[in-house]
């Protein structure tokens, strides 16, 4: 029987991406003397897009010593430390694989962050593969980005499959153009107007995977 696929977003939908850069600005700010004022500053500028270049604007605005790759390094050390995978899910994606799902994660960013919370968290252990956008320059809700994500599982969109995320324009308007059904983390949230709804709406990551797991049992069904 061919093997479901479900792609997974990374940030704020596996693990807490908001709360974990709201600890570390502070751990930030204290480390380098820096106002209340300047860690919502930072904060804003790494939560919009944390990439080295990112750090050498932070780097030249506050006169800070230390080289852009130093503090780049140093970022991506402390968010491994503070980021984590709620058990409830990690649990989940191995149920879904030992009921025959191909998993992957596909995410926006830089690879040496993305990578790092995957292996702190334990979530690179239990997904067939990962897709960051960096590796191929290829952005989601970019098509070929979905493509190349199923590709590092060992599958192919005309398969079809699901996408689960937080974000309505890169996650389900993006799957939905790559021929994906979706998921969404909603965390209580409306959906916004315009674009494709998603097919289904969830308050998080283990929700969306128990949704997955009764459709496998469905997905036999058809195949018999």
């Amino acid at each position: 029987m061919q093997r479901l696929l479900v792609l997974f977003d990374l940030d704020n939908t596996l693990v807490d991406r908001r709360g974990t850069l709201a600890d570390w600005a502070a751990e930030f700010a204290a480390q380098h003397d820096l106002e209340d004022e300047d860690q919502a500053d930072v904060l804003g500028m790494v939560t919009e897009r944390a990439y080295p270049s990112t750090f050498d604007t932070i780097r030249t605005r506050y006169r800070l010593p230390a080289s852009t790759d130093e503090l780049w390094r140093a970022y991506c050390a402390a968010i491994a430390a503070l980021v984590s995978c709620p058990a409830e899910t990690l649990d989940g994606l191995d149920e879904l694989r030992s009921a025959g799902w191909r998993v992957g994660v596909a995410t926006n960013g830089a690879s040496d962050i993305q990578r790092a919370k995957l292996r702190a968290t334990g979530i690179s252990e239990r997904v067939d593969g990962v897709f960051v956008s960096e590796d191929a320059d290829a952005r989601k809700p970019q098509v070929r980005h979905f493509a190349l994500a199923a590709a590092r599982c060992g599958g192919v969109l005309r398969d079809g499959g699901w996408m689960v995320g937080d974000n309505p324009v890169n996650d389900i308007a993006g799957g939905h153009s790559a021929g994906l059904r979706t998921i969404w983390i909603g965390r209580g949230r409306s959906w916004p107007t315009g674009g494709p709804g998603p097919d289904h709406t969830v308050p998080h990551a283990r929700a969306s995977i128990d949704l997955l797991l009764l459709h496998t049992g469905d997905h036999a069904r058809a195949a018999a």
